[in-house]
C-alpha cells in the first residue's frame, strides 16, 4: 500500500504538474489575440466562435514552438521539473550529416514535435489546473465546520452535500486524494511525452552517432601516433644509452653523440606526448607535430646514433605526396625501423622509398632474428605494432605485406596510392 502512494509523496510529482500549469498560464497572453477573429464575426453561433478561438489559439501556440530557442528552454525546464534525462539539441552546422532520400519527411515530422509538445503541455495544464483547483476547493470547503451547517459544493448543476460531519470529512479527504492523483496523472503524461517530443530527433541521433565515430577515429589515430612515436623513441634511446655506457671511457666523443641523440629523441617524444595528452583532455593545444617524408633523413640519423647501419634508397618527387599520406608514410617507415631495432638480428637496415605519380612504395629490410615466423595474412582490427600498421595501411586503401625475404631477412613492404579509388 505504501508503495502505491509513494509517488503522491514525492515533490517531483507536484513540480511536474506545476510545469504544466505554467505552460497553461504562459498561453493566456495569446488568448485576446486568438479571440479577434471571433469578435470580427459576431453573427456566427457561439459554438462556432468558441471553436474558432480555440483553433487560432492553438495555431499561435504552435508557432511559438517552431523557434529553436523555445525547444532549448523547454528541454532545460523538463529536465529540471520533470526529472527526465533529455540531451541538449544538436546545433545544426557544417558537420551535420548528409540528408538521405527520406530526410524531408523525417525533418518535417521532427520540425513539428516541439509545437505538439507545447499544445499537449497547455492542454494538460488547463485540464489539470481546473480539476485540481475544483477538487482542492471541495476538500477545503466540504467539512461543515469550515463552511457552515449547510456545507456543500455545486458545479454546473452537480452538487455534493454530505449529511453528517464524518461524511463531510470523508468526502473532503477523497477530493484531496483525487486532486493529488490529478497532479500525478498530469506529471506522468508529460514524462511519457517528453522523450518522444523533446528527445533527440532522428537527425540529432545521426549527428551524435557521427560525432562519436569521429571522436573514436581521432582517439584511435592518436593512439597510433603515440605508439609509433614513443615506441620508436624508447627503442632508440635504450640502444643509445647502452652504446653510451659501453664507449664512455674509450670514446667520450661517441658517448657524447649518443647522449645528444637521446636528448633530441626525448624532446621529440615529449612534443608528441604533450599534443596527444592535450587532445585526450580536450584542451586547446597547438598544431600537431607534423613529420613527413621530408623528415626521413633526421629519422635515419637518429637510428644511426643508436648504432644501427641504415642504407636508404630514396627516389621520386616527394612533393607529389599530400600531407596526410606523407605523414602516414613517415610513421610507417618509423615503425619499420623500430621493429628492425627491436627484433632484428643486427646488420644493415635497407630502407627504400619510391614516389611515382600513382603511388608511394615503402620497404624496410633487415636481418631476421632467430625464431621469427611469417606474419599471418589476416590481422586483427586493432592493436599495436604490425597489426596497427596493417590497419593504418588499409584505411589509406594501400597494400601491406610483412614476412621473410629469403632465409635470413625480414621485409616490410607497403604500397600507398596517391589517389583514392573512385
Amino acid at each position: 500500500m505504501f508503495r502505491g502512494i509513494r509517488p503522491l509523496l514525492r515533490g517531483s510529482t507536484y513540480t511536474g504538474a506545476l510545469f504544466a500549469y505554467c505552460g497553461a498560464l504562459a498561453s493566456l497572453p495569446l488568448l485576446p489575440l486568438a479571440a479577434l477573429p471571433a469578435l470580427a464575426w459576431p453573427s456566427a453561433p457561439t459554438g462556432v466562435r468558441l471553436a474558432l478561438t480555440v483553433l487560432v489559439w492553438s495555431v499561435l501556440i504552435g508557432l511559438i514552438g517552431l523557434a529553436r530557442t523555445t525547444r532549448r528552454v523547454l528541454i532545460a525546464c523538463a529536465r529540471r521539473m520533470l526529472g527526465v534525462p533529455l540531451p541538449d539539441p544538436v546545433r545544426r552546422g557544417a558537420d551535420a550529416p548528409a540528408e538521405g532520400p527520406d530526410s524531408a519527411t523525417g525533418a518535417g515530422a521532427d520540425h513539428w514535435r516541439t509545437p505538439l509538445w507545447l499544445l499537449s503541455q497547455v492542454a494538460l495544464g488547463w485540464t489539470g489546473a481546473q480539476s485540481g483547483v475544483l477538487l482542492l476547493a471541495a476538500g477545503l470547503l466540504l467539512p461543515g465546520g469550515w463552511a457552515g451547517a449547510e456545507a456543500g459544493l455545486s458545479v454546473r448543476g452537480w452538487s455534493l452535500r454530505p449529511e453528517s460531519g464524518w461524511q463531510s470529512w470523508a468526502a473532503a479527504g477523497c477530493c484531496l486524494l483525487f486532486a493529488a492523483l490529478s497532479c500525478l496523472a498530469v506529471t506522468g503524461a508529460l514524462r511519457w511525452l517528453a522523450p518522444r517530443l523533446l528527445g533527440p530527433s532522428s537527425a540529432e541521433r545521426l549527428a551524435r552517432a557521427a560525432e562519436r565515430e569521429r571522436s573514436l577515429a581521432e582517439r584511435n589515430r592518436l593512439a597510433h601516433e603515440l605508439h609509433d612515436s614513443i615506441g620508436h623513441t624508447l627503442t632508440a634511446t635504450t640502444i643509445q644509452a647502452a652504446v653510451a655506457g659501453e664507449v664512455l671511457g674509450a670514446d667520450p666523443a661517441a658517448a657524447r653523440a649518443a647522449l645528444r641523440g637521446i636528448e633530441e629523441s626525448a624532446r621529440t617524444a615529449l612534443e608528441d606526448l604533450d599534443y596527444v595528452l592535450g587532445m585526450l583532455r580536450e584542451e586547446r593545444v597547438g598544431a600537431a607535430p607534423t613529420r613527413t617524408l621530408a623528415d626521413l633523413p633526421g629519422l635515419f640519423d637518429g637510428v644511426r646514433q643508436a648504432g644501427a647501419v641504415v642504407e636508404p634508397e630514396l627516389s621520386g618527387d616527394f612533393t607529389r605526396v599530400r600531407g596526410t599520406l606523407s605523414r602516414a608514410a613517415y610513421r610507417i617507415v618509423q615503425e619499420g625501423l623500430t621493429n628492425a631495432l627491436r627484433h632484428g638480428a643486427g646488420g644493415p637496415i635497407r630502407v627504400t622509398v619510391t614516389a611515382t605519380p600513382e603511388l608511394v612504395s615503402l620497404g624496410v629490410v633487415n636481418r631476421c632474428a632467430p625464431g621469427a615466423r611469417p606474419v599471418p595474412d589476416a590481422f586483427p582490427t586493432s592493436g599495436h605494432g604490425l597489426p596497427g600498421l596493417a590497419e593504418r595501411v588499409r584505411l589509406l586503401h594501400g597494400e601491406f605485406e610483412a614476412g621473410r625475404e629469403g632465409p635470413e631477412h625480414w621485409r616490410l613492404g607497403v604500397r600507398l596510392p596517391l589517389r583514392l579509388p573512385s
